[in-house]
């Protein structure tokens, strides 16, 4: 979603995990919090941006800067199937990923979402200080809704 508003209002997009882990000329390089957020604010200096990813306590600035926040809450059963529909894809090479597609991140993916459900009140308490600037989407039969 964040890459097609990205397309179609032609403002810049970023996937947050780059700013976890970045390419340098010696590989993939995991940078520290205060690397991640200093990243992000030079993004910030630009007029128009859209982040895309999940909560990670570096990220807590973003909430601040942010004019709109978009939170997609998919059901649980979609989440899983769309990691392993992606899974498949990358794996296949018709997908492009940042890391590398093996089990053992297939087996990651389904514990990061895990962990979320099992720590999404504090995500909720989080966007509650937000709701000005909030648009929570679930999913309804293929279309996003309010």
């Amino acid at each position: 979603m964040a890459k097609r508003l990205s397309m179609k209002m032609d403002i810049p997009w970023y996937e947050l995990d780059s700013f976890v882990h970045h390419r340098t000329s010696t590989g993939r390089n995991k940078r520290t919090a205060n690397e991640q957020v200093d990243a992000i604010k030079e993004i910030d200096k630009q007029d128009n941006w859209i982040f895309e990813g999940t909560d990670r306590e570096s990220y807590q600035c973003l909430y601040q800067m942010a004019d709109t926040i978009i939170f997609l809450d998919t059901p649980l059963w979609k989440r899983h199937t769309r990691i392993v529909s992606r899974f498949c894809k990358q794996r296949l090479g018709l997908e492009k990923c940042q890391y590398k597609p093996d089990f053992w991140m297939l087996k990651m993916m389904f514990k990061w979402t895990r962990d979320f459900e099992r720590n999404r009140s504090r995500l909720e308490d989080k966007l509650n200080v937000y709701q000005e600037k909030l648009i929570r989407l679930r999913d309804n039969g293929g279309y996003m809704d309010r």
